[in-house]
């Protein structure tokens, strides 16, 4: 008989609901890279609700669980023996009931054990055998864990009492058995002393055995107990258990995966405030190393003032005549060494940025060797908890040692030289085009020996005026003042365009330099963005889902009330 015989439709609409959370989950799980060996008790899970209610019977090997079959349905059904008999999972009816064998926890063929495993999270109620004659034993703790973690309802068969010396002896097994099960379990599950053994005898012949067998109580429960009410209702538990076993498992992977992710946010963070103290630092010392060219330029403009003072007097009056003699003093005198002290500032400028772009890429690099290291160190000899976990960590290992590698290929292959001329070059066509001064030959000291010299020019208009004598007391000062004034001006000009020209051109040349640091490390930037993302949209989805579970879960439990 199926469920959906048995439900009303208020049950029926549960059903569904508890059906499409599910859903959602495998769903979601899906999207977080969950194998399918995961997926499948969720499946099967899912796919049984509308099936007969499973009892499954484990435990270890020659611990009894074919004889507590057999006896539970009088006749021989499965095969007994003291090595590993059971080799599959093999179903019985009994009532309403799929009782199912599997083998033992502890079969020395792994194969059986495997199955046994798999098996469990199907089980909507897991019988769990145990022998008198060693009860626990380690192997049956480990296997309880693992049934516990699905979230499934145990009952506990202690078998083979018929070995044991009396009550007492009985009596210390099951307290000893209730302990342990507590502890591990959380909650006391119904224990049951029987003798398989006694009770298929009693049943096939020897009524006399029934009583000591230990039986009735056990039928009785599962007559009592396991009605189609309660058997519904574990049956709608059973995949509300193993959900919310997945929804545990992967939420805290989830959480592991992005707590091993903080490291990698915690490096993009501070190459990214490097880079932004790198930008602010460059923009910071440029403006200083700015100030050293004005500098260069105010003292040709005071050599200027000092020039037009001694030269432009009526004392100097036959000098003054000479054109030719006062464009050769101003440029020797004035002009100087400037174009080439403006030459060699720009020079050093240019290598300050190159060698600084450079160092900064070698802290980048630094930064993703440590990664690389830190990587190496959380390998070497660690096993991964679950094979779904090593694409994850074996992603963001190739991205850092990908990054890691272009970074460093980069320091490795860096050309000072050929960084400095292009930068160069870059600098004279910008001062050259904001000066208007023709083509990019024109060097930045041809370009201020044009432009100072030129002040020069005006020293000529006082010629005329000058061989009138009575006049030149007048028209000397005043031109000299003009000639100072337009000395003034053309420096203040050129200071302007060096600088905006300059500026413009390094202010580029540091945003291509960050451009390019970012654009290296873009690939692990993406991937730790990203994942990080998925992440916590899994982390909030399965708290989501959890949340629904729980609400189903009350409604499935007042379904006893």
């Amino acid at each position: 008989m199926s469920l959906k015989g048995i439900l009303d439709p208020a049950q029926q609409e549960l059903v569904r609901e508890e059906r499409r959370i599910l859903n959602e989950l495998r769903a979601s799980l899906i999207r977080f890279g969950a194998s399918d060996e995961s997926l499948s008790p969720l499946e099967q899970s899912i796919g049984q609700l509308d099936e007969l209610f499973l009892l499954v019977v484990v435990g270890e090997f020659n611990a009894g669980k074919s004889a507590f079959i057999n006896a539970l349905a009088g006749q021989r059904l499965m095969e007994e023996g003291v090595t590993p008999t059971t080799a599959q999972v093999t179903p019985v009816r009994y009532e309403d009931i799929n009782i199912v064998d599997t083998p033992g926890t502890n079969a020395v063929i792994r194969e059986h054990e495997r199955i046994t495993a798999d098996f469990v999270p199907r089980a909507d109620l897991v019988l769990f055998v145990t022998s008198a004659d060693r009860p626990f034993t380690e192997t049956e703790r480990a296997f309880l864990e693992r049934i516990r973690d699905w979230g499934k309802k145990v009952v506990i068969v202690i078998n083979k009492i018929d070995i044991l010396g009396g009550d007492r002896d009985l009596a210390e097994i099951r307290s000893y058995v209730a302990d342990n099960a507590r502890r591990l379990l959380g909650v006391t599950p119904e224990i049951f002393p029987v003798s398989a053994k006694a009770a298929y005898r009693a049943k096939t012949g020897e009524p006399q055995l029934w009583a000591s067998s230990g039986f009735e109580p056990l039928e009785r429960y599962i007559r009592t107990s396991l009605d189609s009410s309660a058997r519904m209702r574990l049956k709608l538990l059973n995949p509300l258990g193993v959900g919310g076993a997945l929804i545990d498992r992967y939420a805290a992977m989830s959480r592991q995966r992005l707590a091993e992710l903080q490291d990698d946010f915690t490096l993009l963070d501070d190459v990214e405030r490097q880079l932004e103290a790198f930008q602010q630092d460059m923009a910071r010392e440029f403006e200083g190393r700015m100030a050293v060219v004005d500098n260069v330029l105010l003292e040709m403009e005071r050599r200027g003032y000092d020039f037009f003072d001694d030269t432009m007097r009526i004392g100097r009056m036959f000098d003054l005549l000479n054109r030719s003699r006062v464009q050769e003093g101003f440029e020797r005198q004035v002009v100087a060494d400037a174009p080439q002290q403006i030459e060699k500032r720009v020079i050093e400028l240019i290598d300050w940025l190159v060698d600084a772009d450079f160092r900064q890429w070698q802290r980048i690099t630094r930064h993703l060797s440590d990664r690389r290291r830190a990587f190496r160190d959380r390998i070497v000899g660690q096993r991964f908890e679950d094979e779904e976990s090593r694409p994850f960590h074996d992603e963001r290992r190739r991205m850092v040692d990908t990054v890691g590698r272009a970074a460093q290929t980069v320091v490795e292959t860096y050309d000072r030289r050929k960084e400095a001329s292009q930068l160069a070059d870059a600098a004279r066509n910008a001062v050259a085009t904001a000066a208007a001064a023709g083509a990019s030959a024109v060097g930045l000291g041809a370009l201020i020996t044009i432009a100072a010299t030129t002040a020069a020019a005006d020293v000529t208009g006082i010629l005329l005026a000058s061989v009138i004598a009575a006049l030149g007391f007048f028209v000397i000062p005043a031109k000299r003042t003009q000639a100072k004034a337009e000395m003034r001006r053309k420096i203040a000009d050129v200071r302007a365009r060096l600088s905006r020209a300059l500026r413009s051109q390094f202010e580029e040349e540091i945003g291509r330099s960050l451009a390019r640091m970012r654009e290296g490390i873009a690939p692990y930037t993406r991937f730790v963005r990203t994942e990080g993302d998925k992440l916590r949209d899994m982390d909030l989805r399965l708290g989501t889902l959890k949340s629904d579970l729980q609400r189903v879960r009350q409604q499935v439990d007042a379904l006893a009330a």
